[in-house]
Order: C-alpha cells, then sequence, then structure tokens
C-alpha cells in the first residue's frame, strides 16, 4: 500500500521561506513521477510543481516559477518543495502525489493516483 506524508508546513510571513517534505512507501519511488498540489478554501485542488522520475527536469504552475524549487532524493524515497517568497495567495494545505505510471516527467496532464493527508501552510500579510 502506498502512503506518502507530508511535513513541513506552518505559519510564515508574506516574504518568507518554508520547506516542504513527502516521505513516501509501498512503491518503488525512484521509478515514479512525483508531484505537488494545493488546495485554498474555497477552491480546487491545483497542481503547483512536478519532478521526473529521475529528478531530471521540472514542471512549475505560472504563479510559484521562480518562487518554488521541487527536488526529490530517491535514496531517502523523499520528495521536497522549497517555497521562497511566499506570498498570502500561497495560503492553502499542500498534498504531495504520485503518478499512476511509471517514468513519467511530472506534468501537470499526469494522472496521480495516491496523495497524502496534506500540511498547512499559512501566509501571513
Amino acid at each position: 500500500q502506498v502512503q506518502l506524508v507530508e511535513s513541513g508546513g506552518g505559519l510564515v510571513q508574506a516574504g518568507g521561506s518554508l520547506r516542504l517534505s513527502c516521505a513516501a512507501s509501498g512503491r518503488t519511488f525512484g521509478a515514479y513521477a512525483m508531484a505537488w498540489f494545493r488546495q485554498a478554501p474555497g477552491k480546487e485542488r491545483e497542481f503547483v510543481a512536478g519532478i521526473r522520475w529521475s529528478g531530471g527536469s521540472t514542471n512549475y504552475e505560472d504563479s510559484v516559477k521562480g518562487r518554488f524549487i521541487i527536488s526529490r532524493d530517491n535514496a531517502k524515497n523523499t520528495v521536497y518543495l522549497q517555497m521562497n517568497s511566499l506570498k498570502p495567495d500561497d495560503t492553502a494545505v499542500y498534498y504531495c502525489a504520485t503518478d499512476a505510471l511509471r517514468w513519467g516527467n511530472g506534468g501537470y496532464k499526469a494522472r496521480y493516483d495516491y496523495y497524502g493527508q496534506g500540511t498547512q501552510v499559512t501566509v501571513s500579510s
């Protein structure tokens, strides 16, 4: 059974930084693209960033380009999201997810079949 456990969320002032982590188990982590999604109150869940199974390429939603960095450590079965220059609009529950298929590129159109329980990120103005 696949399990994804996020950590690292919290309350931060605008302009600050946070680093989210997601520990994965139950699947050959290094064979699957991973992604981060977020859902703000009253809004649909949206793709934030994705990373190829090898870590060789990344994809970002336009509003986070240049501020967020997704990375992975396949030896630790962990994916990260470094969030810099945070804005109040970044406030949301952040979820990591794993691609349903092996050897994916981590794009927003991929089908992600497992999600973690989420971690709250709140950015105050």
